[in-house]
């Protein structure tokens, strides 16, 4: 039983990182830096226009949650999708990253 839990949770786990891969390609970054820490904040700032010592206030407790809810939201923004998308990208991300990413939404950047 418990080989199969690990199966379904690395199955999950490979589509995240696929869904996030993809839409950090759409965005013209390259797919790799996704699966880098910090370095994938980074990039992700950068795709969602934010400047980049907004790094900082990630690692501030409460205000990073916040500022995730920003960054997602400006993510949904630059692809073309609603603010509800981008909070769905923020609280229920390992949904959302792979339709972003799999999906027909194209980066206007």
């Amino acid at each position: 039983m418990g080989f199969i839990i690990f199966l379904v949770e690395l199955a999950i786990i490979i589509l995240i990182v696929a869904g996030f891969w993809k839409t950090f390609e759409k965005a013209g970054k390259p797919g790799w830096a996704s699966i880098i820490p910090i370095y994938n904040v980074i990039i992700l700032l950068q795709i969602a226009g934010r400047p980049i010592w907004w790094i900082v206030l990630m690692l501030i407790p409460v205000v990073n949650l916040v500022i995730g809810i920003i960054v997602a939201l400006d993510v949904a923004k630059r692809f073309g999708k609603s603010p509800l998308f981008g909070v769905g990208l923020a609280f229920l991300g390992f949904i959302f990253y792979p339709v972003l990413g799999f999906g027909d939404a194209q980066y206007t950047g």
